[in-house]
């Protein structure tokens, strides 16, 4: 969570900075799931609508501090996994729309920034559904491919890329190229890999461009080799020795290098807008013809030269835009609402449809979030409703056809008691959902448990979602503690289990035991302790015991740390029950390794934040900093004791001052080491 990480000029009301924190963290939090982890939660449609929310306000508000905000930067972080590797040139987002008038309303943002009436030329092209790539070559040989990543720095997934046998491994031009593009799979090729994931009694995968992206990020590149990947090549990044002049000069060169282009007959180029207009609808018709998935076009100035001109505006170009489709809406009929208990005894309900294909995928069910969420569209079970899917990811219901209603259909209600374990469900004043407080309950037991072993807490790679439901109905495991109790003759109890399987589940809980105080706090599932605070906590403590024998004016002290989170985790050390589980997990063989950070140096009990551009890249300075027992914050406030300010250090250089933090360059940073 970004609550409590940004900190805001005065003059913007204490209900706008609520209301700013909320949609930063719901951006970044949906950046999170589409970019890194290839598990959309919302539609392109709605992700663009809160986005655009977030503008807005950023537009009505010129005082908010938006130096952390999503909208300066593209995409999300690179994974751990991968080597990271700067962009020579930074990977763009472009600005979104959805109909012809702001198709319209781009020209005239093109024409007024040029200061000019003249007819502007240019290229429209497909809008491509899969995963942004970056092919880096140098003396005519392919030499890395990068993700989007961040936008600044990508992920280093050249093993996979040289997979794919559309991209030519050399080309005739030996200076440098990057030539970017899209990597995807064909609707059929999908089809097909679906088939053989259901033999192999595997699990389907959701849509082409997770099956893309998913293999893209193997560390395996035999997985990636057997995934039917395609390129098209449509932008470049740096490069030398050719003479590029246009966008239509830049996708014929791309051809002649062999190199994977769209056809012709897919691409406008044009002056008027009027057939602009005309080839978006052309596209929109002709979508579910294509044998790729789209979801709109993009539409560039053809000369680079006006492309020079017009610059960049925060995160995206002035010269290009990605005009899309509005969802596709189909109806289908709710046979039944589920409700689901999650981690930390949250209800959610869930409609159960007859199936019904939304682009091109079969639907079955779709979340209902809330009660607020119900009773605003005011859904029932037996109703017939719209169901959109637009970008092929998890489906939503837009609106009932209450024509159809049943006279005697019957208002949803979301059960008081747990439908699990039948405990009383509360619901406090500021939550929008109602919650089993019951923690044994064998819901919420498995998705804590789930949460346990996830890759960012401890990590217990060969321990699935099924196989915890398995052991939690089973009866073999009650608490985290229990997984470090397993055997073979346990895992021997349940269905499907091999030798070899059990070998690797209890391999993968063996590995899991040296770990971070950090990611052990984060496993531990305290609400409102995310990754960040985690670290904050580990740091401020150093160690369990400390931690458990927290107060609140200390937790307090932490910067970033308000009451809200304070008030979560002493509910949780309050707990007896969880102490004592803290202290058999310890038992069970836990060890924490030291963090990055050095809690003897010369920087030790003095906090930084930097900003602007430095000598050194940023990562760098911060390992520097913490090498030497600086502890680094996320945002300006009274408990930072340093602002480190390169050039153009934005607004954070105002805030910093007025709030008395000192203000310090690079250089009198490293003349604070030589003590």
């Amino acid at each position: 969570m970004l609550n409590m990480l940004l900190f805001f000029h005065m003059p913007v009301s204490k209900n706008i900075l609520l209301q700013y924190t909320k949609l930063v963290d719901e951006v970044n939090h949906h950046n999170e799931l589409y970019h890194k982890l290839d598990q959309p939660k919302i539609s392109d449609y709605d992700y663009d609508l809160l986005f655009q929310k977030l503008l807005d306000l950023e537009k009505d508000h010129p005082d908010l501090d938006t130096s952390r905000s999503p909208s300066r930067k593209a995409g999300s972080t690179v994974l751990d996994a991968f080597q990271k590797h700067p962009h020579r040139k930074p990977m763009l987002s472009l600005s979104n729309s959805y109909n012809e008038e702001d198709l319209l309303e781009f020209h005239g943002r093109v024409q007024k920034f040029l200061r000019s009436e003249d007819k502007v030329e240019y290229f429209a092209e497909l809008k491509l559904d899969g995963l942004s790539m970056e092919l880096v070559y140098e003396k005519g040989k392919l030499v890395r491919a990068l993700t989007r990543g961040d936008g600044l720095i990508g992920e280093d997934v050249t093993h996979n890329v040289l997979t794919i046998r559309s991209i030519p491994q050399s080309i005739q031009h030996k200076g440098l190229l990057e030539v970017r593009g899209e990597v995807l799979i064909f609707k059929k090729d999908f089809a097909e890999l679906n088939e053989q994931q259901a033999e192999l009694g595997l699990p389907e995968f959701a849509n082409p461009r997770n099956a893309a992206a998913g293999a893209i990020r193997q560390l395996d590149s035999k997985i990636a080799s057997r995934r039917p990947l395609k390129f098209f090549a449509y932008a470049l990044g740096e490069y030398d020795g050719i003479d590029f002049a246009s966008q239509a000069h830049t996708e014929k060169t791309f051809k002649d290098l062999g190199f994977p282009v769209l056809d012709d007959s897919l691409i406008c180029i044009t002056n008027d807008t009027d057939k602009l207009i005309a080839y978006y609808k052309k596209i929109e018709t002709q979508r579910r013809l294509l044998p790729y998935d789209i979801d709109g076009i993009v539409v560039k100035v053809n000369s680079f030269k006006l492309q020079e001109e017009l610059g960049m505006v925060a995160r995206s170009p002035r010269w290009a835009t990605a005009t899309k489709f509005k969802p596709e809406k189909v109806e289908t009929q709710i046979e039944d609402i589920r409700v689901q208990v999650g981690r930390t005894g949250a209800l959610t309900p869930v409609a159960i449809m007859k199936p019904v294909k939304v682009s091109g995928v079969t639907i079955t069910n779709a979340t209902l979030h809330n009660q607020d969420e119900i009773n605003r569209k005011d859904i029932r079970i037996g109703d017939f409703v719209f169901v959109q899917r637009a970008g092929d990811v998890i489906p939503e219901i837009t609106e009932v056809n209450l024509s159809k209603r049943a006279k005697k259909s019957e208002i949803f209600i979301i059960p008081l008691k747990c439908p699990v374990c039948g405990t009383k469900t509360i619901k406090e004043e500021v939550d929008a959902v109602s919650r089993c407080p019951n923690s044994n309950c064998p819901a919420v037991l498995k998705e804590s448990i789930k949460h346990f072993v996830s890759r960012r807490a401890m990590n217990m790679e060969k321990v699935g979602d099924k196989l915890i439901e398995a052991l939690v109905d089973a009866d073999l495991i009650k608490t985290f503690s229990d997984l470090y109790q397993l055997n073979s003759a346990k895992l021997n109890q349940l269905e499907r289990q091999g030798d070899k399987s059990i070998s690797n589940i209890l391999q993968s809980i063996e590995r899991s035991k040296p770990t971070t105080l950090a990611k052990f706090i984060y496993a531990l599932g305290i609400r409102f302790v995310g990754e960040q605070t985690a670290k904050l906590l580990a740091d401020h403590y150093l160690t369990i015991e400390k931690f458990i024998d927290s107060s609140k004016e200390d937790l307090e002290t932490i910067p970033e740390i308000g009451p809200k989170v304070s008030v979560a985790i002493l509910n949780a050390l309050k707990n007896k029950n969880f102490i004592k589980e803290i202290r058999i997990l310890i038992k069970s063989g836990i060890i924490f390794q030291q963090s990055a950070r050095n809690h003897s140096g010369v920087l030790t009990g003095l906090s930084f934040l930097v900003t602007g551009t430095l000598p050194v890249k940023r990562d760098e300075a911060h390992q520097v900093i913490e090498s030497n027992g600086g502890k680094l914050l996320s945002s300006v406030s009274s408990k930072l004791s340093y602002l480190v300010v390169g050039d153009d250090p934005g607004s954070k250089i105002e805030k910093a001052r007025s709030v008395n933090v000192k203000i310090i360059s690079w250089d009198e940073l490293l003349k604070m080491l030589e003590v």
